[in-house]
């Protein structure tokens, strides 16, 4: 699996990355790297990002800002946003990527649960629109948005309901954005993943012999997960030049999974209470 846009495709152009320490967006952020931009990483654990910064300073010799944020605080927004313009300039695009998610039946969920997934999924993402987008508009700059959805996100699932929410939300915040700030040359589009192992990830939503039991490529109809530079390679085309065109547009890359069984993780209703259980005294809740 290669890169498909061409070197230098981002010379001269800075973008953030919401949780670009880890998984997706370290990828994704990887790759914008190679093709020639300036990578911000923002992430509430200052050593995981300070540490992926200099890995992939030393993979692609790269300009890379790590700036701790937590996306729920907007003074934290505002200041990565300040930093990145100190260190690099301007800001080009941004990535809103940071997630949270809990795999459980809703009515086994506190209300602290629920408010920790929606408020970083979509008050995170609504936070880092509303300030990115306020200083485009005053610089009278053009901005590019790509929001990572789900395809639940317009389905619903069982079991991931304060995802759900705050996706579904995420999503209409994209399409509503990209007609209301077309007029600024602002672009908001968004991609809707399929199952992308990250390392860890699955794991700890499904611990144990569940990861293996409810193996996502078994529900996929190309028969695999996806590879993580096959998500880098759409996300550096939303956010590049080349897509100056496309707005307003949620572009699923799943291997064809929801439209054969939407409601990703609706198949848990296979789970016994004995199974909830214990997956909650293996989370520590």
């Amino acid at each position: 699996m290669e890169g498909m846009l061409k070197p230098g495709s981002f010379n001269n152009k800075t973008i953030i990355i919401t949780g670009g320490g880890t998984g997706l967006g370290r990828s994704i952020g990887k790759y914008l790297l190679q093709l020639g931009a300036n990578l911000v990483i923002a992430s509430r654990k200052k050593e995981v990002i300070d540490k992926t910064a200099a890995e992939l300073t030393q993979e692609t010799k790269g300009n890379v800002l790590a700036v701790p944020c937590d996306v729920r605080k907007y003074e934290d927004i505002v200041a990565v946003i300040k930093e990145a313009e100190n260190r690099f300039g301007k800001i080009d695009a941004v990535l809103n990527n940071a997630a949270g998610n809990f795999i459980s039946p809703t009515e086994r969920l506190s209300h602290r649960a629920f408010d920790i997934v929606v408020d970083i999924v979509l008050r995170g993402t609504y936070y880092t629109t509303l300030a990115a987008g306020k200083n485009w508009i005053e610089k009278k700059q053009a901005g590019t948005f790509l929001n990572i959805v789900t395809t639940y996100s317009w389905t619903g699932s069982g079991y991931v309901v304060p995802s759900a929410c705050g996706k579904a939300g995420v999503l209409a915040l994209t399409r509503s954005l990209a007609v209301e700030w077309a007029k600024y040359n602002i672009r908001s589009n968004a991609i809707a993943p399929g199952p992308f192992p990250t390392e860890g990830a699955w794991s700890r939503l499904l611990p144990g012999d569940l990861a293996k039991k409810f193996d996502p490529a078994k529900r996929i109809p190309l028969g695999r997960v996806g590879e993580h530079q096959e998500l880098a390679n759409l996300a550096a085309y939303l956010l590049s030049d080349y897509s100056a065109y496309v707005n307003g547009e949620v572009i699923t890359i799943d291997g064809g999974e929801w439209l054969k069984s939407g409601g990703e993780f609706s198949h848990l209703e296979m789970i016994p209470n004995e199974m909830w259980d214990m997956l909650e005294k293996m989370r520590g809740k």
